[in-house]
């Protein structure tokens, strides 16, 4: 495929070339109230102000998305003529904004919420550190794409403050559990995914359908309580440690723009049951993700190796009959690879807090102190050797508020 040239200045480098066109919700600018948007370089071009159409004037992407594949193509083919045809350029520039100018808000309605656990470099490295003598990987981890049904409420734009939460800390001390700010706040870097065209209740969505319903891709952060996460999770899972807070970043990335990152997923040594097999539509990634505290470059994790794709994830969630959603988002789990410097969240990193984690400037850390900003960035291959960007999810740790 030829990328086309764009009229647009960009700078050199950006991931939001003419290839990338994410998508995303924004206020300010001069124009009213909440609309859609499309990142091209430094600047947003401004869809309600290009169209007038209401559906671009809404709070979330969530009635354009529900108009399904066609619509998106449309959409698509369309802003890609007003930015490579120099014959619209009059007429497009006075909507194209300053990033930098605009409020960048939720970009959907987070309508659901489901996170998996699908590397399996992390779930090995969990299990060793938690079941040492056993085998790291749970006996139906090769089998499905294990996942919790999150908090969708607690779901918030990249840049909104994380504030530490409070609760039983571990098991009881002198008759009752302690209780207070949690002393193991972790980051998780993770890929997400966004919902565009819903399902009937009752009917799977199987793996060849994927791109019928999702609509793109984005950065997620689902921060984690590690002691009240610990102390809760038996016998049903993540619950208060997990949905105080997860980040999401404010551009979709359309999955039209990742075609040359698609790669096959990792060799499976299990027969998987019928509704898993993706040998005719592999929907593996090849995403570079990077992890920094405070500036500081910790990680760099593969999401090409992950285990489980999109794809069989959202065969699996919906195999039980469950209807998908327009707008909610459902995660990859945590990112890792096989090597220290490839591992997603600072419970790898630092074997649990056993081995502190040195910063540039001298401080340690074994888990998140209050102040300390993580910002998780990540690019894909393109068409014509370019890269496709996401941007960035970022959040700023704030003190519990007792």
């Amino acid at each position: 495929m030829t990328v086309p040239e764009t009229w647009v200045a960009l700078p050199e480098g950006t991931g939001f070339g003419i290839d990338n066109l994410p998508l995303g919700v924004f206020l300010g600018g001069g124009g009213p109230g909440f609309r859609h948007g499309v990142a091209i370089g430094e600047h947003v071009l401004d869809l309600f102000g290009m169209t007038g159409l209401p559906v671009h004037r809404t709070r979330t992407l969530d009635p354009f998305l529900v108009a399904g594949p066609g619509a998106w193509r449309d959409l698509r083919e369309q802003v890609t003529e007003w930015l490579t045809d120099d014959r619209h350029r009059t007429r497009v520039e006075p909507h194209l904004l300053r990033q930098d100018a605009v409020q960048l808000c939720r970009p959907i309605g987070v309508a659901d919420y489901v996170d998996f656990y699908s590397s399996r470099a992390h779930a090995e490295n969990v299990g060793r550190l938690f079941r040492p003598d056993t085998d790291p990987l749970p006996p139906n981890w090769r089998h499905l794409p294990i996942g919790y049904h999150g908090r969708a409420g607690t779901v918030q734009v990249s840049g909104t403050p994380v504030v530490r939460p409070c609760g039983q800390l571990g098991p009881p001390a002198d008759g009752l559990p302690p209780f207070g700010p949690t002393r193991r706040l972790d980051f998780e870097a993770e890929v997400g995914f966004v919902v565009g065209a819903p399902s009937e209740p009752g009917n799977r969505v199987p793996v060849a359908a994927f791109p019928a319903h999702v609509f793109g891709v984005c950065l997620v952060n689902d921060w984690s309580a590690r002691d009240l996460q610990a102390w809760e999770y038996v016998p049903l899972g993540p619950f208060l440690g997990k949905s105080f807070h997860t980040s999401m970043s404010p551009w979709i990335v359309p999955l039209a723009a990742l075609e040359a990152a698609r790669v096959p997923p990792p060799p499976r040594e299990t027969e998987l049951l019928p509704y898993l097999r993706d040998g005719d539509a592999p929907w593996g990634l090849d995403l570079t993700l990077e992890v920094r505290i405070n500036g500081q470059l910790v990680s760099r994790p593969p999401f090409r190796d992950m285990y489980w794709t999109p794809a069989q994830q959202l065969a699996h969630l919906t195999v039980n009959g469950a209807a998908l959603l327009t707008g909610e988002l459902f995660a990859s789990g945590t990112v890792s690879g096989a090597a220290p410097d490839q591992w997603g969240s600072l419970l790898e990193l630092t074997a649990n807090g056993a081995q502190p984690l040195t910063l540039a400037d001298g401080s340690t850390r074994t888990f998140l102190e209050d102040g300390d900003t993580v910002r998780i960035t990540a690019s894909a291959p393109g068409p014509d050797g370019g890269r496709i960007g996401f941007g960035e999810v970022a959040g700023r740790v704030e003190p519990a508020r007792q």
